[in-house]
């Protein structure tokens, strides 16, 4: 059930209304069977997969607090990270591995006839796993209580609007957010319905939009030239973007509109001036997991710049591959750490030189030089990321650097199948986009006045007919895709 699926509009209104019609207390029942129906409409199959890593967490982490042996902690511990890491292995990446081994293999010429089980990848495992491990992780490190009511932690590992692709949630965070009894708020429902706008807009709007030119490239490399696939990798840049951002913010806002506030996930990712920043402003509840359960035991930066670097190679590469199973991946969390680790190396020295020579790094106009700069190496790392096979992404990049031939322009924009009427729809929908920003990031709580000033009433005015045109163009743009069988799921569905 996607959401953007006329199926899942209807679903979350009946699930929106009878939770308020509902009692409090029997609230989370709805929300758990929800969730589940949600989880269901995939494959029916997969519910005894997310209830049993629910419920070995659960038991787990209430018998690490209940023991003082730090031995017998440890093993429930172990159990936990063995049930829950050896689950996501086994359906991610054994397929991966077991391929890996046997072409590795007959590089010394060795015949092998390779195997696989073709599993059914689980959607959403990767998120509702790394949420369980933390909330373990957590109740072992004795910063958090567990949680005994197996019905809200239930809820916590599968609350549908973050369930498939996060945010991924804490459990002092959305575990009492969850008990709470919330009431119904004119602000939180107009908040939340915004926000959801804004997250349609982006998905439906902008990257389905792009993802049409973006797959038509990557479909047919043989037609593509040097420019064709450095815009196509650009356009990708725009589509994930759009396409992640949007899911969470229709998530967030589908949340709100229940009273509960999941955390922000992407801060203009964008605007950043280094990879380091990108990946604070990226996928905020991922990059802050692998921090605080993987960076910060390693070792983060207290043992000295070398194994820093070492560290944060490690991230990136575990990073990458948590991504998917495919090299691709991993050559991207490569490639991400090897500019990661050169700002970490030479920040400070180039800052310094630049300050010497009189150049202001945060000058407007050297800012924005800094951006474009970083967007272009982005849209190299892109390939890695878009590319179906290490195969493609070589074909990609060799094309990249030297199809400069024939008619340059013409070629490129043949192999895009764009028209001047599709660029200027896409530069306008990415303008569009960024300018949601002041409309999706409103205050936590707007003051309530029972008379509007002047000012207010066209304040309130240009807010609505924002909203309406955007309403518009998501359901033309929706009806649009829908005709032409271009509508896709979200694509970190696929992780």
């Amino acid at each position: 059930m996607n959401f953007n699926s006329l199926q899942f509009l209807i679903f979350f209104a009946l699930v929106l209304l009878l939770y308020w019609l509902l009692p409090h207390k029997f609230r989370w029942i709805l929300l758990l069977a929800a969730s589940y129906y949600f989880y269901m409409s995939w494959n029916p199959g997969l519910i005894f997969l997310i209830v049993g890593t629910t419920a070995v967490s659960y038991v787990a982490a209430l018998l690490i607090a209940k023991t003082d042996k730090r031995a017998v902690k440890k093993a429930w511990f172990i159990v936990t990270l063995v049930v829950c890491l050896g689950a996501l292995f086994f359906f991610k990446y054994f397929d991966f591995l077991v391929a890996s081994v046997v072409d590795f293999l007959r590089l010394f010429s060795l015949r092998l006839d390779g195997f696989a089980l073709d599993l059914i990848l689980p959607v959403g495992i990767s998120f509702y796993t790394f949420q369980t491990l933390s909330y373990v992780i957590d109740v072992y490190r004795g910063t958090i209580e567990p949680e005994r009511h197996f019905g809200y932690y239930a809820l916590f590992v599968s609350f549908f609007p973050q369930l498939v692709a996060g945010p991924i949630e804490r459990a002092d965070s959305l575990i009492p957010q969850l008990r709470a009894e919330h009431k119904l708020c004119t602000a939180d429902m107009d908040a939340g319905f915004k926000v959801m706008l804004c997250g349609f807009f982006r998905k439906c709007v902008v990257a389905d939009f792009c993802g049409i030119f973006v797959n038509r490239v990557f479909g047919d490399l043989a037609g593509a030239n040097s420019l064709s696939v450095f815009l196509a990798a650009a356009l990708f840049l725009v589509q994930i973007y759009g396409d992640f951002a949007g899911y969470s913010e229709i998530a967030m806002g589908a949340a709100r509109m229940m009273g509960i506030r999941l955390m922000k996930n992407f801060d203009r990712p964008y605007f950043s001036v280094s990879f380091a920043e990108f990946f604070r402003r990226w996928h905020i509840s991922l990059n802050k997991w692998f921090t605080d359960y993987l960076y910060i035991p390693l070792g983060g930066n207290r043992k000295g710049k070398a194994r820093k670097i070492l560290n944060v190679w490690i991230v990136f590469l575990l990073c990458g591959l948590w991504h998917g199973a495919n090299w691709t991946y991993v050559l991207w969390g490569a490639y991400v750490a090897v500019f990661v680790s050169l700002e970490n190396l030479f920040a400070k020295p180039v800052g310094a030189f630049f300050e010497r020579h009189g150049v202001d790094l945060k000058n407007e106009a050297v800012l924005l030089l800094r951006r474009v700069l970083f967007f272009v190496l982005s849209t190299f790392g892109a390939v890695l990321f878009r590319a179906a096979d290490v195969q493609q992404a070589g074909e990609a990049f060799r094309i990249l650097f030297t199809g400069f031939g024939g008619a340059f322009f013409d070629t490129a924009f043949s192999s895009l199948g764009m028209t001047a009427l599709d660029i200027f729809t896409v530069v306008l929908s990415i303008v569009c986009m960024a300018m949601l920003y002041g409309y999706s990031s409103e205050p936590e709580d707007p003051p309530h006045t029972p008379i509007l000033k002047a000012e207010e009433h066209t304040m309130y005015a240009q807010n609505v007919s924002v909203f309406f045109y955007l309403i518009v163009a998501i359901a033309g743009f929706w009806l649009l895709l829908l005709a032409s069988s271009d509508v896709s799921a979200f694509l970190y569905f696929q992780f």
